[in-house]
C-alpha cells in the first residue's frame, strides 16, 4: 500500500499536461528494481518526453518540496530506483532514441531512456564499437548506466562508463538545465561538470542526454577458457597475456570451482570442455584487427603459458558457438541464483594482492557463523572486482553475510561497491570504504545542488 503524495503536486503536474499515472494505473514495474527487495508501488509516476518537461517537473517538485525517485530500466542492484513512501516516480522511459551518430568525431548522442543494446547496435551498424556491455544490455537505460557508472565485461581495456562519456545534459533539482554535450576528448575549460552526474546515482541531477565515445569496430575475437591451479598463477596469466598480446585483452573473467561446477550441474545445455575439475577457471578474450594473425598469436601465447605452468589446460573457441558457450558459463549466475533465494550478492573491489587473503578470511568467518552457507565467487579480477553470491536460503542470515563481507572488504582497503552503486542497500556500509571527510564532502555537494533534498532522498549518503 502506497502513501499519498502531495495532492497539490499531482494537481499542478496534471495541469501542466504531463504524462502522469496514478492509483491503479501504476504498473508493478515501477515498484522495485532488479533486487526485488522492499517493493513499494508509488502513488504516481510522471513520464516526461523532453528535457523541458523534466525541467518543469523538477521545478514544480522543488517548489513544493515533493520527493522524487528517478527511474530508468529498473535493472539496478542497489535499491536506488525502488520508491519509498511519499515519493513521486520520475520515469525516463519516454526519453528514448539516438539523436546523432557523428562518424567524424566517433561519437553517438542518445537520450537517457535509450536501452544500451539499441546504442550498441546503432554503433555496430555504422562500423563502430561501443565498449560498454553487461547482461542487462537489452533493458537497462543508458542514463541509468551513466548515473551508476556501470562496469561490465570490458572495463579492463576500455574503462568504466565514466571513461566513455564525453558530454552530458542534466537537470538540477530546481529545474535548471545544464547542457554540456561536448564531443571533444580534450576540454579543460573549467570544472568538468559532467562528473557531478556520473556515478552519483541521480542524487545531484537527472541525466537527460549523453554523448558517448565510440571506437573502431574490432574485426577479430579470440576466446579461451583456461584451467588454473590457484589464484597466484591466475594473476600471473593475466599479466602475461596483457604483456604479450599488445593491449588487446578486453575481458578476463575468473570463476572459482564452486561457481563453475554449479553452473555446469544446473544447466542441460552447458558442458565443461575439460575432462577433470580444476580449482579456478579463467575466461580470456582478446580483440584485434586480423583474425588469422591474432588467432595465431593468441594460441602461441597460451601455449607458452601452458609450458610455463601458468595454466594446466586450455580450450580455445573455434567458432562463435564455442565462444558463446564459454560466456554462457560465466553468465550462468542468472540461472543458478533462483534456486538460492534469498541470497546475498556482494559486488566488491580491492587491490588484487589482497584478494586471496580476503576470500580465505571470508570463507573462514562465514563457516564459523553460518556452517551451511553456499559461497559462489567469480570476478573480473583485472579491474579489481569480485562478485560473491552467498546463501543459506534464510532471510534472517543476509545481514550477517553482508556484515562479514563488507567489514572484511573495508579491512582490506576495498570498496563495498565495485560497479553496482550504493543506492539504499549499501548506504549504511559506505563508511567502510569512505572517510568521514569524504562523506561530509558528499553531503556538501548534495546540499549545494539539491538544497531541499528532493532528488533520490535517502540514497547513497548515510543520514
Amino acid at each position: 500500500m502506497s502513501a499519498p503524495l502531495s495532492e497539490n503536486a499531482i494537481a499542478v503536474l496534471s495541469q501542466q499536461g504531463h504524462s502522469l499515472m496514478t492509483g491503479d494505473s501504476v504498473g508493478e514495474r515501477y515498484s522495485v528494481d532488479f533486487t526485488s527487495e522492499n517493493a513499494f508501488r508509488p502513488s504516481a509516476v510522471v513520464r516526461p518526453g523532453s528535457t523541458d518537461e523534466v525541467s518543469h517537473v523538477l521545478k514544480t517538485c522543488h517548489e513544493l518540496g515533493q520527493p522524487v525517485v528517478v527511474q530508468g530500466g529498473m535493472t539496478g542492484l542497489a535499491g536506488g530506483a525502488t520508491p519509498q513512501a511519499g515519493e513521486l516516480a520520475l520515469s525516463l522511459e519516454r526519453l528514448t532514441g539516438i539523436e546523432e551518430l557523428d562518424a567524424a568525431a566517433m561519437t553517438i548522442t542518445a537520450w537517457a531512456g535509450t536501452p544500451l543494446q539499441v546504442i550498441q547496435e546503432a554503433a555496430r551498424d555504422a562500423g563502430f564499437h561501443l565498449p560498454l556491455d553487461f547482461g542487462a544490455r537489452g533493458s537497462c537505460h543508458i542514463g541509468g548506466a551513466i548515473a551508476t557508472n556501470a562496469g561490465g565485461n570490458q572495463v579492463i581495456r576500455f574503462g568504466m562508463t565514466r571513461n566513455l562519456v564525453l558530454g552530458l545534459e542534466a537537470v538540477l533539482a530546481d529545474g535548471t538545465v545544464i547542457s554540456s554535450l561536448n564531443k571533444m576528448l580534450k576540454n579543460n575549460a573549467g570544472y568538468d561538470l559532467k562528473q557531478l552526474f556520473v556515478g552519483t546515482e541521480g542524487t545531484l541531477g537527472v541525466i537527460t542526454r549523453a554523448v558517448l565515445r565510440l571506437y573502431p569496430k574490432l574485426e577479430s575475437t579470440c576466446t579461451a577458457l583456461c584451467a588454473v591451479r590457484s589464484f597466484d598463477p591466475a594473476v600471473r596469466l593475466l599479466r602475461e597475456l596483457q604483456g604479450k598480446l599488445g593491449g588487446s585483452v578486453s575481458a578476463y573473467e575468473v570463476m572459482w570451482s564452486p561457481y563453475f561446477d554449479r553452473v555446469i550441474r544446473h544447466s542441460d545445455s552447458l558442458r565443461s570442455p575439460f575432462d577433470r575439475d580444476y580449482p579456478i577457471y579463467a575466461l580470456v578474450e582478446a580483440e584485434g584487427s586480423d583474425q588469422e594473425t591474432d588467432s595465431r598469436r593468441f594460441e602461441e601465447v597460451l601455449a607458452g603459458a601452458l609450458e610455463a605452468g601458468l595454466i594446466d589446460d586450455a580450450a580455445i573457441a573455434q567458432s562463435e558457438k564455442d565462444r558463446q558457450a564459454f560466456w554462457n558459463i560465466r553468465d550462468g549466475v542468472a540461472e543458478i541464483t533462483a534456486d538460492l533465494l534469498p541470497y546475498a550478492s556482494l559486488d566488491v573491489s580491492m587491490d588484487i594482492a589482497e584478494m586471496a587473503e580476503f576470500l580465505d578470511q571470508f570463507d573462514t568467518e562465514l563457516k564459523e557463523a553460518l556452517p551451511d552457507a553456499i559461497n559462489l565467487v567469480f570476478g573480473h579480477i583485472g579491474d579489481n572486482n569480485l562478485h560473491l553470491f552467498v546463501s543459506t536460503r534464510r532471510e534472517g542470515d543476509l545481514k550477517t553475510i553482508f556484515d562479514i563481507g563488507y567489514r572484511l572488504t573495508g579491512a582490506h582497503g576495498g570498496s563495498v561497491s565495485a560497479e553496482h552503486g550504493i543506492g539504499v542497500l549499501k548506504r549504511d556500509y559506505l563508511h567502510l570504504s569512505r572517510s568521514p571527510e569524504e562523506v561530509e564532502l558528499m553531503r556538501c555537494l548534495k546540499q549545494a545542488l539539491d538544497p531541499r533534498g528532493i532528488l533520490n532522498p535517502g540514497r547513497v549518503i548515510p543520514a
